[in-house]
């Protein structure tokens, strides 16, 4: 496969899954406004920003509906929803022949939906309209790729896209709980906001299948637990990773490229990490550094990737 197209395919894949997350930060947050906790509204956006990685030109000034109406609309950001579908597009747009006629149609009609003209008067009700549509969208997107688009390499490389971003954002987010947590004091660790922990499953979509794994009781430890080490939850940090793995590995059989050999090593010493990972161990060695080694694993296999399909040397291409 070209390098271009791996390329395209690869970021039209993680734009949509940052898309995706960043609806339901939103949609979470905004509900979470309306419980009066000691947890403020300042606390729960910033950290919002702060899982976005501090976009450039979105800050936090008091006002909770003006950045959850720019991180929706800003089609100037690329942080914001709007500006991560537009680059979604784009790339899509650039290998119109590599994806499929229903993929390209259920693109482009969620680019027109998030591009339409809209009053310049903010409102409560577009951003409450918005979130549920692009979701919409974004699902049929998903479903119509898996059942359209050969398993080939092409769909391999959506699917590096996609968890690579999944597993980069969810490590970030439960960082920023972590830190949260181990910011309290001993005593107050049990007393803990019931509702921001339902808000983190609710952003990972993981409180109903969460609930079926350990009842409703909610704890620190078991969250982690399972949004870091289940192997079965679609949105767990573990499964993210394994399905990269068997992206990777069927990329690797297809190409036959050697120097895939450093990042195949790192992607498995990471998989093997997490599949034989205990909670107890990583609680007693420091979640957070955990946590933070995953991200900077992550940004690692990015690089490789890179290295290894998209700007390969000209001799490296001669030999294959």
């Amino acid at each position: 496969m070209l390098s271009r197209v791996a390329d395209s395919l690869y970021w039209t894949a993680r734009y949509l899954e940052r898309a995706e997350h960043t609806v339901r930060m939103i949609d979470i947050n905004q509900g979470l406004m309306l419980d009066k906790s000691r947890t403020s509204t300042e606390r729960r956006w910033l950290r919002v920003l702060e899982a976005l990685g501090n976009p450039k030109d979105l800050t936090w000034n008091g006002d909770a509906d003006e950045l959850a109406y720019a991180l929706c609309f800003d089609a100037s950001n690329r942080a914001s929803i709007t500006g991560c579908i537009i680059s979604a597009r784009e790339n899509a747009r650039q290998v119109r022949e590599q994806i499929s006629t229903e993929q390209w149609q259920r693109l482009n009609r969620l680019y027109i939906e998030i591009t339409r003209p809209r009053s310049n008067a903010r409102s409560e009700t577009q951003v409450a309209e918005f979130l549920p549509a692009v979701m919409d969208g974004l699902n049929l997107f998903q479903g119509v790729t898996d059942t359209t688009l050969s398993h080939g390499e092409g769909w391999q490389f959506l699917q590096i896209g996609r968890f690579i971003e999944r597993a980069s954002a969810s490590a970030t987010l439960l960082e920023l709980y972590h830190r949260d947590v181990s910011g309290e004091h001993e005593d107050e660790i049990d007393g803990y906001e019931y509702l921001e922990w339902i808000g983190l499953l609710r952003t990972c979509i993981a409180f109903e299948a969460y609930c079926k794994v350990y009842t409703a009781e909610l704890s620190y430890e078991r969250i982690l637990e399972f949004l870091l080490l289940d192997a079965d939850f679609p949105h767990s940090i573990r499964y993210s990773i394994d399905a990269l793995q068997r992206a990777l590995v069927a990329i690797e059989y297809e190409s036959h490229r050697q120097p895939a050999e450093e990042l195949m090593r790192l992607s498995g010493r990471l998989q093997a990490s997490l599949s034989y990972g205990q909670i107890s161990e990583i609680l007693e060695r420091d979640a957070g550094t955990y946590l933070r080694r995953i991200i900077e694993q992550c940004m690692q296999i990015h690089r490789l990737i890179y290295e290894v399909y998209i700007q390969y040397s000209v001799q490296t291409a001669l030999a294959l």
